[in-house]
């Protein structure tokens, strides 16, 4: 079995945020520069679908994701910030770790399966704590991949 999405290693990193509105900008150039993708349709999405309601998961997490065309496979960006930003999370928390999906437009159990397994990595708490004490981009890479292979075999 496959990798249920794309992580490249430039699609994670640490960051810098003022607010909920810069992270979703963050998000769609690097989704852009990463990925190949127009930036400005990407952003479009993800404020598209943050409208619906915050995809603040809860416990300093975030999960925002949109579905696009010109995509073959779901792919990911992961972020930790470098302060937490308030996120309108449903428990009211701020975010310190940002995890963008993009899935094809026509991906309809794909993206749900992603977000899953999105969900249930950033739900552990060794995990979360891993990420949040991880020293820079490498290890978050490493932490990722490992959980992503694992859950792949």
């Amino acid at each position: 079995m496959t990798a249920l999405f794309t992580l490249d290693p430039t699609a994670v990193a640490t960051v810098r945020a003022d607010d909920k509105p810069a992270i979703l900008r963050m998000l769609a150039d690097r989704f852009a520069g990463v990925y190949n993708l127009p930036q400005s349709h990407v952003l479009e999405r993800i404020e598209e679908r943050e409208r619906l309601g915050s995809t603040g998961f809860g416990r300093g997490v975030a999960i925002p994701h949109a579905r696009i065309d010109g995509l073959t496979r779901p792919v990911a960006v992961f972020f930790r910030l470098e302060t937490p930003v308030g996120f309108d999370a449903a428990d009211g928390l701020p975010v310190d770790l940002v995890f963008g999906l993009l899935s094809p437009d026509q991906a309809g159990a794909a993206h749900l399966h992603a977000l899953a397994a999105i969900s249930r990595m950033m739900r552990d708490e060794r995990m979360h704590q891993a990420l949040i004490q991880a020293p820079g981009p490498e290890a978050l890479y490493g932490l990722l991949c490992n959980v992503i292979d694992r859950d792949a075999a």
